[in-house]
């Protein structure tokens, strides 16, 4: 592989692990300008730079220009978050009669994997591919107990351009215990670019479930079964702009402080869509998709102005948005929710996509 701006990937040095162990990047390259750059601190996506309507490049998630920043302070800014993305309640749960005790990292509960999830670990690069689809593998062994999780779990995350502007993901993992696995890629994204100055209000977003999950004051599901959308400000499944009901007076986006909820997703075999967001300023136009059973949506409530991110800029509160394809929060202790249980002998696989597109103004 070359470094020349032609190339279809680039590997090189991005940055260096207290220990001295060396960060690369490796920049995959499609068509118009589409890129996505990736380092294997947290199998993450380090930038996505995407066209607009006029042709202009922007790159749309937050993360960091230096590795520095990633080390500084912990965001998931672009993580692969497990071993169990979102929330375990009261980082406890049972497994075959046994109880399981977990990092308490988020109040009384397990979030994001814990205190040392895959976000905070350095994955190794087990393969890039520059013919065909341009892509790159990256590997962990998270040991047994690691964070309070039963069993040994070898993982893998194998990004791959699949079309011209268009990323795939693939979660693998295996275990030598039963245990639990729940994973997604953290990407926050602004379609105006992450320096555009814009916050992500006026990004039309469309969801195509008719229930979400409820949840109490610390973003663990209530008891009983999912809520309708019908009526409420969490209705997407027409194309709405994300601010135009985030300031109703309503129960559930009071305690989010906006949107920080799992929609349920309709049923169904292989993947599908999930989301579709579009920025009318620049055009860009995201379609997720996914063969997950959930989406948890979040608009940015917590982003500070406390850290700044990609050029010196300080992210505020619904500068960028996730939409993150997983299992149902606290799946592990509600046996009335999809299982995220692996064993032995079983495989779990996962698939997430991003799509690009440009509608004309």
């Amino acid at each position: 592989m070359t470094s020349s701006s032609e190339a279809r990937v680039e590997r090189a040095p991005f940055g260096a692990m207290p220990d001295g162990r060396t960060v690369e990047r490796i920049i995959l390259r499609g068509a118009h300008g589409f890129e996505a750059g990736i380092i294997p601190y947290g199998a993450a996506v380090q930038s996505l730079k995407v066209p607009d309507r006029a042709g202009g490049i922007d790159d749309i998630v937050l993360g960091h220009d230096a590795f520095d920043g990633y080390l500084a302070r912990r965001q998931y800014f672009g993580a692969t978050v497990g071993r169990y993305a979102n929330r375990i309640a009261g980082a406890r749960f049972s497994i075959d009669g046994t109880q399981v005790t977990l990092d308490a990292n988020n109040g009384p509960n397990a979030l994001h994997g814990g205190l040392e999830g895959f976000d905070r670990k350095l994955w190794r690069i087990e393969s890039v591919a520059e013919q065909g689809e341009p892509a790159v593998v990256l590997t962990y062994v998270s040991a047994d107990g690691e964070c309070g999780y039963p069993g040994r779990l070898d993982v893998r995350v194998i990004y791959r351009l699949t079309g011209p502007m268009e990323l795939s993901m693939i979660y693998e993992a295996t275990t030598d215990r039963p245990t639990v696995v729940n994973m997604t890629n953290h990407s926050f994204f602004n379609l105006n670019g992450v320096l555009s100055s814009t916050n992500i209000l006026d990004h039309h977003l469309m969801i195509p479930a008719d229930h979400f999950l409820a949840v109490d004051a610390t973003a663990i599901p209530l008891p009983g079964p999912p809520a309708s959308v019908a009526d409420t400000p969490f209705d997407f499944r027409q194309m709405v702009a994300v601010g135009a009901r985030i300031r109703d007076n309503h129960e559930q986006v009071r305690l989010g402080r906006g949107y920080d909820h799992n929609y349920c997703l309709p049923a169904g075999d292989g993947v599908r869509l999930a989301a579709r967001l579009e920025a009318p300023q620049s055009g860009r136009v995201f379609e997720l998709l996914t063969d997950q059973v959930g989406l948890q949506f979040y608009s940015g409530n917590l982003l500070d102005g406390s850290t700044s991110g990609k050029g010196g800029r300080l992210h505020r509160q619904s500068d960028a948005l996730c939409l993150e394809p997983h299992a149902w929060p606290d799946t592990p202790n509600r046996p009335d929710f999809p299982s995220a249980r692996l064993d032995p002998g079983e495989v779990y696989r996962r698939t997430i996509v991003y799509r690009f597109a440009t509608a004309s103004g």
